[in-house]
């Protein structure tokens, strides 16, 4: 693309923009500082010139956002590469309908959104967008402490061989006391017969001695 061309698609891409057509994947990614970032762009509409363009917004979304271009691939897969861009550090590729970015040595500045757009007549159609941010130092998710809950004391039912065991307690001590109660009967009839052969024999010596 001619860069005065280019200049003039630039200027017009905050008041183009419309409905986005084109589905991005990822829709965002954070990357650590040196690593690759790839994200994809699928193109169901051949474009009218044949070519799909990458652009970068450094920026929040706004009326004033500043779309850098960054890359160009037509169908035949010739790149063209924006200014300051090393082929080598962003590359292009296409599977069927899907054209791939790969932008290898990610750094902090390269963070920004990603756009994958296609040109009509006049309409210009954007991609869904790939937030990237790359940092230095990946960020930590805390894992919130869980509190174990206090264990609640079970009241453990006597086993079997308790029961069995008391049962066989309660049997002797029943027998016990059946035969305390036999003694004792025993011994109040013995008094009993006593007592009667004693007032017997009383009766009996003094019959004898009037």
């Amino acid at each position: 693309m001619q860069p005065r061309l280019w200049l003039l698609v630039a200027a017009k891409l905050a008041a183009l923009r419309g409905s986005c057509g084109l589905q991005q994947t990822p829709s965002s990614m954070v990357l650590q500082t040196n690593q690759v970032a790839t994200m994809s762009c699928e193109v169901k509409a051949t474009p009218s010139n044949g070519r799909i363009y990458w652009l970068r917004q450094r920026g929040a979304p706004s009326q004033d956002s500043h779309h850098e271009f960054l890359a160009s691939e037509d169908l035949f897969r010739n790149s063209t590469y924006g200014r300051g861009v090393t082929p080598g550090t962003l590359s292009l590729s296409r599977s069927a309908t899907r054209f791939i970015l790969s932008l290898k040595h990610a750094k902090p500045e390269d963070s920004g959104i990603y756009f994958c757009v296609t040109m009509g007549a006049p309409e210009l159609t954007f991609g869904t967008g790939t937030s990237l941010s790359v940092v230095d130092v990946l960020p930590t998710t805390t894992q919130p402490t869980k509190k174990t809950p206090p264990k609640k004391k079970k009241c453990q039912s006597p086993s079997p061989g308790t029961q069995k065991g008391l049962q066989c307690g309660l049997i002797t001590l029943s027998l016990l006391v059946a035969l305390v109660l036999l003694l004792l009967l025993s011994l109040a009839v013995a008094v009993h017969l006593y007592c009667l052969r004693r007032r017997a024999r009383l009766r009996f010596i003094k019959q004898f001695y009037k």
